[in-house]
């Protein structure tokens, strides 16, 4: 969001200007002036392909996907639930003029996943197990490796009973958890890698895994405790939107994402006229960073 807040400021700029006449002066000082022309110039020189990036994937993901007014508003709601008082100033630190510059950004963000989603299957299945497990928060450890080969053999000194914290220290990979002996603290469904997680809530409390393969590499997870879920729950009803999309995006790896956001600035055959900028679309669509 931090691009599409400096394009809106850069918008808002042009806009401002628009408003001048021809030759007029922005700055006055006894240092010199500032022109409108060399303002916009600078403005243009500085952010004028990322605003233009901004305003090309927005305008082809608008035309093929829609956002819905209720679907922005139940997002801005979110944000305001979860900074509260300090909703304002969190919009400024995040480089956004007010609130419409939020939901601007909050309209593309919408119409990414779409587009990223688009076409891949999520079932009733899955929505309700994620929806179990969205009651309850886990605490649990690790054991991080490489490859299966390790992964067994660290189970298996584990059920022969040797210590947890030595093989943490000993084999573990995630040297972000080794200094607390393989623990990741307390995390809620929906943020771990979905095999991880599937794994995890299938566990009783210390009762330690097989070895599981995620996106990471290979786990042993021991589940250390569980809790009510910190954050409410609504209806199955109410959050089935919301998981579907969650779900859906885990099943989509970045390269294709970025495959899928591809191909929407394709179809819209976008034709460049300014000359500087006339290849913009192929530079996109040729480098990993059209989502970011």
């Amino acid at each position: 969001m931090k691009k599409l807040a400096i394009a809106a400021v850069f918008a808002t700029s042009v806009v401002a200007l628009s408003a001048c006449g021809s030759g007029e002066t922005v700055v006055e000082s006894k240092a010199g002036d500032i022109s409108k022309e060399d303002y916009y110039q600078e403005l243009s020189d500085k952010y004028g392909s990322q605003v233009l990036q901004t305003m090309v994937l927005e305008k082809a993901l608008d035309d093929k996907y829609d956002a819905s007014k209720d679907e922005i508003d139940k997002e801005v709601k979110k944000m305001k639930d979860q900074y509260k008082d300090n909703f304002e100033a969190a919009l400024q630190q995040s480089g956004f003029a007010d609130e419409d510059d939020l939901r601007e950004a909050v309209k593309t963000n919408i119409l990414q996943q779409k587009a990223i989603t688009d076409g891949v299957d999520v079932s009733d299945d899955e929505i309700q197990k994620r929806y179990d497990h969205m009651k309850t928060d886990l605490n649990a450890s690790h054991i991080l490796v490489a490859d299966e080969k390790t992964a067994k053999e660290v189970k298996q000194k584990l059920d022969d009973g040797e210590d947890w914290d030595k093989l943490v220290k000993d084999y573990s990979t995630d040297t972000a958890s080794v200094e607390t002996k393989g623990s990741l603290d307390w995390f809620p469904a929906g943020t771990m890698d979905a095999a991880f997680e599937d794994a995890a809530y299938k566990l009783k409390k210390g009762e330690i895994s097989d070895p599981v393969e995620s996106s990471f590499g290979w786990h042993i997870i021991r589940l250390d405790d569980t809790r009510d879920a910190e954050e409410k729950v609504g209806s199955l009803e109410d959050e089935r939107d919301d998981i579907k999309m969650q779900l859906a995006l885990q099943k989509v790896d970045t390269a294709e994402q970025q495959e899928k956001l591809n191909k929407v600035l394709k179809d819209a055959d976008f034709d460049i006229k300014i000359d500087k900028y006339e290849d913009l679309v192929e530079k996109m669509t040729s480098t990993p960073t059209t989502s970011g």
